[in-house]
């Protein structure tokens, strides 16, 4: 999974630039409370950039940003609705995270307008949403692999994976959402001058990256779930044969090939900002950054790996005599994918962090490594000694790889209600008592004309009501 270096933002006044039109004076308590609300969000942004990542609260973040978006909401919709006016174009800082820099540093940025506010908010909302995932993941553990664990206490954490799971396709939802709604909102509005070029990081193609990496992220931790009771049970002798509790290896190639081609696709995106020249801050900032793009080529290429893997133990375990030697082939070309991997696919070091997560990946494909050899000695040997099968080339693998399976979907993002202004519930509630006064006010109109008098009583003599 990837982690998040988050943003930073600066400091604004909300009441600086926000002027309220309203005939009742209604949001002059909730323009305040929307420049705390944004305070808050700030003040945790920039304690975490100064604490380590283990004792990072990535949770209390997620709750910040949830309270604050409701606020940028109500002031976005007043100023649409001319509820609340702005005196000057409002200029938001942001320091930017995903921006390729030859100093390693996020640059800081100036952003006009509320559209762009709300779009790095969401953004740093997705981050916050991974990174906390992330931090789940990492204190589960490998307990697939603890042969002391208990059968409750495994079932304890494959609920944690799927906690983990649930927020990754939310953060996929989200950067979706940036892509197809928030983004090409901010380029219609006028608070979008037309000589401003956003950074990469509010590119609509490094979204729509983003959106496929979580996701791809997501059903990488499905299938740990799935195969979860099958690995503690294989503690003891790994490799074939599979236990009972083993899911179809051929569900399993399907996941992995689906993986590969969202990590790709996710490359191939992430790469597209930086294929024009942009006259945004120099040529330094118009790319991804190279950690983010070296992320996605890797996975890429161990889900391929993985998928060549279980096509081969499919061969192997569920093929027979005829495709001894297609078990085999399978199996040699993850063993080559894996090892160009572990030679090629290291990552650069430069600090503690990195060189931490380049151990993780070397102890990653270490492990797929060793079980993949595992795999093919046994079927090698089998082939060998009983099958006697030709072993096809690797051209002749290609036309047998299956289409890939999607395991969870993504989750659609749909936007908080505006704390206040056009939108919001008390909105609508003052709107529903004016109307009632109004109501009121008329009928009591009414009832005062003489149209609507009271009926005279008439007597009971000859003629009585009727007057010429």
């Amino acid at each position: 999974m990837y982690l998040y270096q988050l943003p930073t933002t600066g400091a604004i006044s909300f009441a600086d630039f926000c002027v309220d039109h309203s005939s009742d004076k209604a949001y002059t308590h909730q323009i305040p409370e929307a420049t705390q609300a944004r305070a808050n969000l700030r003040g945790v942004l920039k304690e975490s950039k100064r604490t380590d990542h283990g004792e990072k609260d990535f949770l209390s973040l997620v709750k910040l940003i949830e309270e604050y978006l409701p606020h940028l909401r109500g002031l976005m919709e007043c100023v649409a609705h001319d509820e609340i006016g702005l005196k000057t174009e409002p200029t938001f800082s942001w320091r930017t995270t995903l921006s390729a820099n030859i100093f390693n540093s996020s640059p800081r940025l100036d952003l006009p307008g509320l559209h762009a506010d709300y779009a790095f908010s969401l953004l740093t909302y997705g981050f916050a949403l991974t990174n906390l995932a992330h931090s789940i993941v990492t204190s589960v553990g490998i307990y697939e692999h603890d042969r002391a664990i208990s059968d409750t206490d495994r079932k304890a954490k494959d609920e944690k994976l799927n906690v983990a799971v649930d927020f990754l396709c939310r953060a996929s939802g989200i950067f979706t959402y940036i892509s197809d709604t928030v983004l090409p909102d901010w380029e219609t509005t006028r608070g979008s001058p037309p000589a401003f070029h956003k950074p990469p990081d509010l590119g609509r193609e490094t979204n729509s990256a983003l959106a496929k990496m979580s996701l791809a992220d997501a059903q990488t931790l499905a299938i740990r779930r799935l195969l979860s009771k099958s690995a503690y049970d294989s503690n003891i002798t790994p490799g074939p044969p599979l236990p009972k509790s083993h899911p179809p290896p051929a569900l399993l190639a399907k996941l992995h090939i689906e993986c590969a081609t969202l990590y790709s696709s996710a490359r191939l995106l992430a790469k597209t900002p930086g294929s024009s020249k942009s006259p945004f801050s120099g040529d330094s900032n118009k790319d991804v950054s190279p950690d983010l793009r070296r992320y996605l080529g890797n996975q890429a290429t161990l889900q391929n790996a993985l998928s060549h893997k279980w096509l081969g133990v499919e061969a192997g375990e569920k093929g027979g005599t005829e495709r001894g030697g297609e078990a085999v082939a399978f199996l040699q070309w993850a063993k080559k994918e894996l090892e160009e991997l572990k030679d090629g696919g290291k990552l650069v070091s430069i600090g503690h962090a990195d060189k931490e997560k380049e151990e993780t990946w070397k102890e990653t494909i270490n492990e797929e490594l060793t079980k993949v050899n595992i795999f093919f000695k046994y079927y090698k040997k089998t082939n060998d000694t009983l099958h006697f099968q030709p072993v096809p080339t690797q051209r002749d693998l290609q036309a047998r790889i299956p289409g890939g399976r999607i395991a969870i979907p993504a989750k659609p993002y749909t936007p908080p209600s505006p704390a206040f202004g056009p939108g919001s519930v008390e909105y609508m509630r003052r709107k529903a008592e004016q109307l009632q006064m109004s109501g009121s006010s008329e009928n009591d109109d009414d009832s005062a004309t003489p149209d609507h008098q009271p009926a005279q009583p008439t007597g009971n003599y000859a003629g009585a009501g009727s007057y010429f």
